[in-house]
């Protein structure tokens, strides 16, 4: 099992949508930690464990840029499939971050 902490791994504070709007972005987390480790666990057979406890909260905008926007790269299937979420601190997170992979608007590779 591959494990990401967001809050250990990245920041207790997840900031914007993009790069461009400040640090610790959704982009930034996708590009730099999802992305890699979902080609890592296909290429291992692992499965990806994010741990969204421990920061002071997420905005949609963080949500749907880190989740939604791996549709741009991956099949929602092939995400859904790869991904186990841990929310004990805010359980809604995981069923709202599920239906950004599952309903994004960018999604090309469904």
């Amino acid at each position: 099992m591959i494990k990401i902490n967001v809050c250990k791994d990245f920041t207790d504070a997840p900031g914007p949508r993009y790069i461009s709007q400040g640090d610790f972005s959704g982009e930034q987390f996708r590009e730099e930690w999802l992305v890699p480790k979902i080609k890592e666990a296909l290429e291992t057979g692992d499965k990806i464990l994010v741990d969204l406890d421990g920061t002071f909260g997420y905005t949609t905008s963080f949500l749907e840029e880190a989740f939604g926007g791996l549709t741009e790269i991956f099949q929602k299937e092939v995400i859904l499939g790869t991904i186990d979420f841990k929310s004990n601190d805010e359980v809604g997170l995981i069923d709202e971050i599920k239906e950004y992979i599952s309903s994004d608007e960018r999604n090309k590779k469904s």
